[in-house]
């Protein structure tokens, strides 16, 4: 069995631009096929009498959204835009349908493109750069910073308050950790994939030994379940503790964890990111489409669509035939836990998707040096409020909770 192999990498530099290179043919064929559909945008919104947005005059006629993994429950927030009526693409793995806005048509079409192997483990702002059809992709504050360079972008909107990556172990074995740093403390070895910036975080900081990080983690339960616990391991909060108990028949018991966020590495993960051009290019479509995503992650997470999006995630996965289990004990799972360890949730000023301008600092603060060890080469001129906005954002609009 596999579980939740993302890995958070980040490809910067040369490797970035070298993949965005790589990619550019595609980009270049799909410009040409797509730009007839893309129409510029005009100085004002439209509204019909009843109060329901149109985004016809403003908006590209298909909304392309690029993800970073297989579909599941914490894109949910993007699958709720969709109705009844909507076409699988299973050859190219995205799904099509007209955007809804508490169900009513705006009058475009939004398409969710699934990422992971679906785009041969490309990260999303790299296919945002090679096929401008996409107007949107999942971009995470540690990556905008290292892909500044190459792969600029600003996000608008974000989704989830805390990254849902942890690291989990065996509660039997350590009976006495309660977070990451006391796995430091224990000199427990840490497998993770290669090239995760929290953990160059967490040993920069002391909180571990590099001596204890193990790189070899392949996204599969076989080492954790064959060393017996005595290991911690990378993983979804959202997704491992619950298939490790229920679903890896060889390990069957529960696992705890501590979210990399609530250990100090405050990213900001998969935010709704577009290249900075759009910002002025298409204001007009922003500042009505992001208050419809927030309303739309309100209408998933007070539970009104969430029996909706999940029927929708298990559908694709299984159109997909990826090789992702997704089963529907494991979305419920995810739901629930996404509200109940708050990675969901409204900002500290009480409001759905804005950016805090200290914690953007402060992961600045953070990685700036990490990359300047490891040769990553950062724009000139580079400020934490060069990376997002919260302009557009409906600050009526909160989960409330």
């Amino acid at each position: 069995m596999r579980v939740h192999p993302r890995s958070g990498i980040v490809l910067a530099g040369v490797a970035a631009t070298a993949l965005t290179l790589a990619a550019c043919a595609s980009g270049a064929e799909a410009e040409s096929e797509e730009t007839a559909g893309s129409p510029a945008p005009t100085s004002s919104a439209s509204a019909s009498a009843d109060g329901s947005v149109d985004l016809a005059s403003m908006c590209p006629a298909d909304i392309k959204i690029q993800t970073d993994w297989n579909p599941e429950m914490e894109h949910g927030h993007l699958y709720a835009m969709f109705g009844d009526e909507y076409e699988v693409d299973s050859d190219n793995k995205s799904v099509t349908g007209p955007l809804m806005a508490s169900g009513e048509d705006t009058g475009v079409d939004v398409t969710v493109l699934s990422g992971g192997p679906a785009v041969g483990y490309a990260q999303p702002n790299a296919q945002l750069y090679s096929d401008d059809s996409i107007f949107m992709a999942y971009v995470g504050t540690d990556e905008a910073i290292a892909q500044s360079v190459a792969l600029p972008t600003v996000s608008v909107f974000q989704p989830l308050e805390k990254d849902p990556q942890m690291i989990m172990w065996d509660p039997e074995t350590y009976p006495d950790v309660e977070g990451i740093a006391d796995l430091g403390d224990e000199g427990t070895t840490v497998r993770v994939f290669p090239g995760g910036v929290y953990i160059d975080y967490f040993v920069g900081t002391g909180v571990l030994d590099e001596g204890q990080v193990d790189t070899t983690y392949d996204g599969t339960p076989a080492v954790f379940v064959s060393e017996n616990g005595a290991i911690a391991q990378q993983g979804f909060a959202s997704a491992e503790p619950f298939i490790y108990e229920n679903e890896v028949a060889d390990w069957g018991k529960p696992i705890a964890y501590q979210l990399i966020n609530d250990a100090g590495y405050p990213k900001y993960a998969a935010s709704m990111s577009v290249r900075p051009e759009a910002i002025t290019e298409y204001a007009d479509c922003l500042e009505q489409l992001v208050p419809i995503m927030q309303q739309a992650e309100v209408d998933y997470y007070d539970g009104t669509l969430k029996e909706s999006v999940k029927s929708l995630v298990l559908e694709l996965v299984e159109a997909f035939d990826t090789g992702w289990v997704y089963s529907a004990a494991v979305a419920d799972y995810s739901y629930d836990t996404m509200l109940d360890d708050g990675i969901a949730s409204d900002g500290p000023d009480g409001i759905l998707g804005t950016f805090d301008a200290d914690r953007v600092a402060e992961l600045f603060e953070i990685v700036e040096p990490i990359y300047a060890e490891q040769g990553i080469e950062v724009a000139e001129g580079l400020t934490p409020e060069d990376l997002y906005t919260n302009e557009f954002i409906d600050e009526s609009i909160s989960l409330g909770f």
